[in-house]
């Protein structure tokens, strides 16, 4: 048996009828009844008819879906769009808003064809929310204007300035159905077991209820004179006004598309989307809604998200709710007609308020990136969503440009630490600290910055060769990279700073603090920096090197709690490092170290082993176990010697090895015959380990499932170098280039 064995999951999904009956169906069903609310509100929310939200929908559905190069992205009228098309209606009339859709629909066409797509994506993601944000206040603001029981105006100052009217004013009917509608959708998803019937459809359904019983004096949708489709009337207009319309729906539809479309690729282990193709199908769906007199279609976080937790495996799912929207409306006309307005804009508003994102803005404030976001949000609300952007992106350029000049110094006594981008615009506050530097002293200058121009690099090593004429020293420490000692080199007579930023990094190792060239600590520095305990040194290299750049992650890691993928088991020897023979960091690998690398066997007294795998598979899901063995192994050359103590707990650890000895002496597993004895024992002790694993319940059956993944693997320390072991063979196997 082959215990080196691999998941599948995120390989090729099956396409097959079993899998579209049992997975897409229900969920084709669960987008449908969402659908049918979101899309009549957002119709009604811009001005257009109702039946434009629907014609959407389909085309969404059935044509985007079929083409779609996101298969389990969602497509139907843009939630982001509700703004900019409500100003078109208000504008140039629904005809023309209808061709601007389809010339949108073909500049989406021509940038997928182009590749562009991740161009636009290259958008600050800042601003990118900010957008949505200011979106989402937008649509928010007008729709408390509807459940009001009045008509929104295309603007938020004008819908602010009708609110006292309307709150003074206000229609009983209407916000009694508004405000369940709102309550429903907020709490439905408290209920047990509530998200079998999705909240939306609820929310519709107790208001339409609740006005029929009641007979409220509220307005309903109204279809009958939205059957005629509307075919598309070129705008009246300037030419430049045209053609910013169409390129600014295109950028919208688009932008919120390939936003999706990546959001919820982390949401499903399936294939990834094809931005470019998912372009082209978006810009195809643009061009149909437009020719019908359908709403501007974009893909939706919310659908697409529902949608992967529905269970949908292919775009069947998109297709079939397509199609099922298009007989709900042909056949079930006069229900929908008994919805109230004020119930779609109850849904719509609370939509709104959830694309302003408290998490987002909680993110974007540790990154300092929160008055780009601020910015691009107060234009949207306040003057539009192309000046809304603009104004964020100014921001985004004006910061890039602060913190390409920008750098900070601070002096800790002879220590004088720089942290940013060191250009010419930003060097004369570094040169001035440097030439109060009383002389004659050792000076460290402490660089950790990620770029250096060569003025600021001239005006640094004048200040340092006048320094040192005058009888003082100074040594530059370059912590991230060596901008500095790169200049340095290219110089007639340049020369190399002391010490490399490696021994730096791996401060205080005791390889380096012993070398000949290691560096001896100005008598200047804290207690701390002159104790000759490694531990405290490294403590405090920790504090004032590494904690900075690593500080937000980990942070991240805090709130979120650990999400491991990898169980690593090796021997508590100290010259095996696990992060660093696997280049991971914090939040990668769920350690245990033991001496030998043991994985005691399920029945066996002791526990804890057992304790870490079950709490690593049942809990935390990881979908890899490795057990790393390694040469010149202090535990493995114990049980060859039987050098171990009777009675002591090292003779009494080491019994659980003893399975490894056996299958070490097998006739029909030769191992590595190059190796030493040891080394031989060792890589079989790993293959056993492996095998012990599989006494775990919990292993076997995640296993079985294809979602847990056992690998051997032994570290050559002398060569340091890393092998796979075959359990079979007791072999070595070298480690496969990625593909």
């Amino acid at each position: 048996m082959n215990h080196l064995q691999r998941s599948n999951a995120g390989d090729h999904t099956p396409h097959g009828p079993p899998v579209i009956l049992k997975n897409d169906l229900p969920a084709s069903l669960v987008l449908f009844l969402i659908s049918i609310p979101l899309s009549l509100g957002i119709a009604h929310a811009t001005g257009a008819p109702l039946m434009a939200g629907i014609i959407s929908a389909v085309i969404g559905g059935v044509v985007v879906g079929a083409i779609s190069g996101a298969p389990l992205q969602i497509s139907g009228p843009g939630t982001g769009l509700v703004v900019i098309v409500a100003s078109l209606v208000a504008q140039f009339g629904w005809a023309a808003t209808a061709a601007i859709t389809l010339a949108a629909g073909a500049l989406q066409i021509a940038l997928g064809l182009t590749g562009i797509s991740r161009l636009v994506m290259s958008l600050s993601p800042a601003v990118v929310h900010g957008m949505l944000a200011g979106i989402g206040v937008s649509i928010a603001v007008g729709q408390l204007v509807v459940v009001l029981g009045g008509t929104a105006a295309p603007t938020v100052p004008g819908n602010i300035a009708l609110l006292p009217g309307e709150l003074l004013d206000f229609r009983v009917g209407s916000v009694v159905a508004g405000v369940v509608a709102i309550a429903v959708l907020l709490l439905w998803p408290r209920v047990p077991r509530a998200s079998v019937i999705p909240a939306p459809l609820v929310a519709v359904a107790a208001a339409t209820a609740l006005a029929f019983a009641f007979r409220l004096d509220v307005s309903r949708v109204d279809l009958p004179d939205s059957h005629a489709l509307v075919f598309p009337e070129m705008p009246r207009g300037s030419v430049g006004t045209v053609l910013t319309a169409v390129v600014t729906v295109a950028l919208v539809a688009s932008m919120e598309s390939l936003l999706s479309a990546v959001a919820t690729d982390r949401l499903h282990d399936g294939p990834r989307a094809r931005l470019d193709k998912e372009l082209v199908a978006q810009g195809t769906g643009n061009v149909l809604a437009g020719a019908l007199g359908g709403f501007p279609i974009s893909g939706g976080l919310a659908r697409s998200s529902t949608n992967v937790a529905a269970g949908a495996k292919t775009r069947y799912a998109a297709v079939f709710q397509g199609v099922w929207i298009a007989v709900a409306v042909l056949a079930f006309a006069p229900a929908l007609e008994l919805i109230p307005l004020s119930a779609l804009a109850g849904v719509l508003f609370v939509v709104g308020l959830k694309l302003v994102s408290v998490s987002r803005m909680r993110n974007l404030l540790q990154h300092r990136e929160f008055l780009v976001y601020a910015a691009t949000a107060l234009g949207v609300v306040l003057f539009g969503l192309l000046e809304g952007v603009v104004a964020g992106l100014v921001v985004a350029l004006l910061r890039a440009l602060y913190r390409l000049t920008h750098c900070s110094v601070r002096v800790e006594g002879d220590r004088v630490c720089v942290r940013g981008s060191l250009v010419f615009l930003g060097v004369g506050r570094l040169v001035r600290e440097l030439r109060r530097m009383p002389a004659g002293r050792t000076v460290v200058l402490e660089l950790h910055i990620d770029y250096l121009d060569h003025a600021s690099y001239e005006a640094i090593n004048d200040w340092r060769e006048n320094y040192e004429r005058t009888g003082g020293s100074v040594r530059v420490d370059e912590v991230h990279d060596t901008w500095y000692d790169r200049a340095s080199q290219g110089k007639p007579g340049g020369r190399k700073t002391l010490p490399g930023p490696l021994p730096r990094w791996f401060a205080p190792w005791s390889h380096w603090q012993g070398a000949p060239d290691a560096v001896t600590l100005p008598a200047q520095r804290s207690s701390v920096e002159q104790s000759s305990d490694p531990m405290l040194l490294g403590m405090h290299e920790f504090e004032r090197r590494s904690a900075p750049l690593v500080r937000p992650f980990l942070h991240e890691l805090a709130v979120r709690g650990q999400r491991p993928q990898q169980l690593f088991i090796t021997c508590a020897d100290s010259r095996v490092v696990p992060n660093l023979i696997t280049t991971s960091g914090p939040g990668d690998l769920f350690c245990v170290r033991n001496i030998g690398n043991l994985v005691p066997m399920a029945s066996a007294d002791d526990r804890s082993v057992g304790a870490a795998v079950e709490y690593a598979v049942e809990i935390l899901n990881v979908s890899t176990i490795v057990v790393c063995g390694h040469s010149d192994c202090g535990a493995m050359k114990a049980l060859v010697q039987g050098s171990a103590s009777r009675g002591s707990h090292l003779h009494s650890w080491l019994r659980n090895a003893e399975p490894s000895l056996i299958r070490f002496h097998a006739p029909t597993s030769p191992g590595c015959a190059d190796l030493p004895v040891a080394d031989r024992l060792a890589v079989a002790n790993v293959a056993q380990q492996l095998d012990n694993l599989l006494g775990f319940p919990s292993v076997r059956e995640a296993i079985a499932a294809g979602t847990l993944t056992l690998k051997g693997m032994y570290f050559d320390i002398s060569n340091a170098r890393v092998y796979l072991v075959d359990p079979d063979r007791n072999g070595l196997e070298p480690v496969p280039s990625p593909a």
